[in-house]
């Protein structure tokens, strides 16, 4: 900490500061909480931010800080406002800090103003005023604060009123030993792999065992996101790994159940593939939704303004947060049955009750669509394109075609599509060439249905199709084969192309596009796949070569888009922290 006697000297001594260190800039007449200037001084998310008395900067907008000082010197000395009175956003902070702050802006600096709440954070310029900001200071507990932001404001009914309360607490805990949201990401992931190892003993001690763990570890997986909002420890790595990690918690458990299940002589594996390939394609619905629409011009519909209505309605809050099914509640039911019944029982209730929540969902969304007055922007139409996973059989056909118009639009050509792939997979001769047809039919369909860009009202179903025909295709024609450990196999497969699938969201969260055309390439893309496994099922019928390949097959996946995803996550153009919404 250095004294500047004034805006010059700053600038001055911001020279000497190594440019990789973010600086900031404090009124040492500052009155205020601690918090305040932790929430204003210490987010790793922002480039710049400032509350009250008080400006940060990181390494990237460090130039433009010091070019600030240095233009506003003359200004500040001779006490002139930096800019027109009529256009400073904040014109009540006429502190060095605070003019700093509107130049930045002015200079095309995103600066972030955190929300105080009750904390105050002021620079008093006479006695009254002082008295009454130590007064403020006094009349709040920012501890008690802190803690209280440290929980999402929205939250499921279980995570709100049965882990919440005390969870907040451990992540305090944790914080004051020193321990960061990643390690306890990682114990979460951990506990709950204990969980799966647990469940797949086949005995009932195990079941209780592996029905308290995977409690645990959601309770671990809650105190990481509070404890990186109680010491403003965020972090890219931190934001992927706690998306990741919850799917392959969810996944290696419900493996877990299938493992232990077939130990006392109940195979379950097809009802644990198909609850994954269920929570997947209620997953993509949300992304594919959220995608095409978060930046919608006149982004409004009837639908919309009664979900809003009824938003204030206490009670139907958490209805309505209940009926979708989200994570905390779907792991509370999970461990319940888990402990209580048996493996078949656990995985009856998850597709049941997700199968509701996911018709609740996608009726809402469809309503959401139809009656909304809405021009998607080139960016959704992008984020679409990039969710569909096209590969290069689908771009091929694609390019040699005009896109449908009136008489097929893109929904219907990839409905069609999905149509005639699940109801070949399911109702043709198990080996037949004829499936190997209609996976043709699927890439040509394919094609036509990413033609042109996807604009319309319900082009956001396109992903959802092919997710549902690829993820399917491969279940049923698995477990049809009846062949050994082929479903197991499946299972294998349909996880590695799922991580990409997520790891594809993420990204484009982020802000920073899909995964590299090679990529997708590499790996056949939705629709590449789908036709080598109706190759492989026509080809290989009634063999173990049938599972050999489906095994090479998630390998090769696996390898290629882990190797990928990790040299992206941890290098320097990862993505600023995504928002912490919880999937459903």
């Amino acid at each position: 900490m250095v004294s500047a006697a004034d805006a010059g000297d700053a600038a001055a001594l911001l020279t000497d500061v190594p440019a990789e260190h973010r600086v900031a800039l404090v009124d040492p007449r500052f009155v205020g909480h601690l918090h305040a200037l932790r929430l204003g001084l210490t987010d790793p998310r922002f480039p710049a931010a400032t509350v009250p008395g008080a400006l940060t900067a990181q390494p990237q907008a460090r130039p433009a800080l010091v070019r600030a000082l240095e233009r506003t010197t003359a200004a500040v000395g001779a006490g002139a406002p930096v800019v027109d009175p009529g256009t400073d956003p904040a014109p009540g902070d006429r502190t060095v800090p605070g003019r700093i702050a509107v130049e930045l802006e002015a200079e095309g600096v995103a600066v972030q103003r955190p929300a105080l709440g009750s904390l105050v954070a002021a620079v008093p310029t006479d006695p009254g005023q002082q008295a009454e900001a130590e007064a403020g200071v006094t009349a709040v507990d920012d501890e008690a604060v802190r803690l209280r932001n440290a929980v999402k404001s929205r939250d499921g009914f279980f995570t709100t009123f049965c882990i919440s309360p005390y969870s907040r607490y451990i992540a305090r805990w944790c914080a004051r030993r020193g321990l960061t949201p990643n390690q306890v990401t990682t114990a979460s992931l951990i506990t709950a792999l204990i969980a799966a190892g647990s469940a797949a003993t086949g005995t009932r001690g195990g079941y209780i065992a592996a029905g308290i763990l995977l409690l645990v570890s959601f309770v671990l997986d809650c105190t990481d996101g509070q404890l990186a909002r109680y010491s403003l420890q965020y972090s890219t790595m931190g934001a992927w790994l706690d998306a990741t990690f919850d799917r392959a918690k969810e996944y290696a458990y419900y493996a877990g159940l299938a493992i232990g299940a077939a130990r006392g002589g109940d195979d379950v594996w097809v009802l644990a593939l198909g609850a994954m390939v269920l929570q997947a394609c209620r997953h993509i619905v949300d992304f594919s939704f959220n995608e095409a629409n978060h930046d919608s011009v006149a982004n409004t519909s009837p639908t919309a303004a009664l979900s809003d209505a009824l938003d204030n309605v206490g009670w139907t809050v958490w209805v309505r947060r209940i009926i979708v099914l989200p994570i905390g509640e779907r792991w509370a039911m999970i461990a319940v049955l888990t402990a209580l019944t048996t493996p078949r029982t656990v995985f009856y209730a998850l597709l049941i009750g997700c199968a509701l929540a996911a018709t609740y969902t996608l009726v809402g969304r469809l309503l959401r669509s139809v009656t909304r007055k809405a021009r998607r922007t080139e960016r959704a139409a992008r984020a679409l394109a990039d969710l569909a996973d096209s590969g290069p059989l689908a771009q091929a056909v694609a390019s040699l075609v005009h896109g449908p118009k009136r008489a097929l639009t893109a929904p219907a050509a990839a409905l069609i599509g999905t149509l005639v792939m699940v109801g070949a997979a399911l109702f043709l001769p198990y080996g037949s060439w004829l499936t190997v047809v209609a996976a043709a039919v699927y890439v040509v369909l394919s094609g036509f249905a990413v033609a042109r860009p996807l604009r319309r009202a319900l082009d956001w179903l396109v992903p959802p199709f092919f997710r549902a025909a690829e993820y399917v295709t491969i279940l049923v024609l698995a477990a049809r084969s009846d062949v050994p450990h082929a479903v197991p196999a499946a299972f294998g497969l349909v996880s590695a192309v799922a991580y990409h699938h997520y790891d594809t969201v993420y990204r484009i969260r982020g802000g920073t596009g899909a995964p590299p055309r090679w990529l997708v390439r590499t790996i056949g893309g939705h629709e590449g796949r789908t036709a080598l496994v109706a190759v492989l099922a026509a080809s290989l019928t009634h063999t173990s070569g049938f599972t050999t390949a489906l095994t090479a097959l998630a390998v090769a996946v696996a390898l290629v888009v882990l190797v990928e995803s990790i040299r992206f996550w941890v290098s320097s153009s990862a993505p600023a922290v995504h928002d912490e919404g919880e999937l459903a």
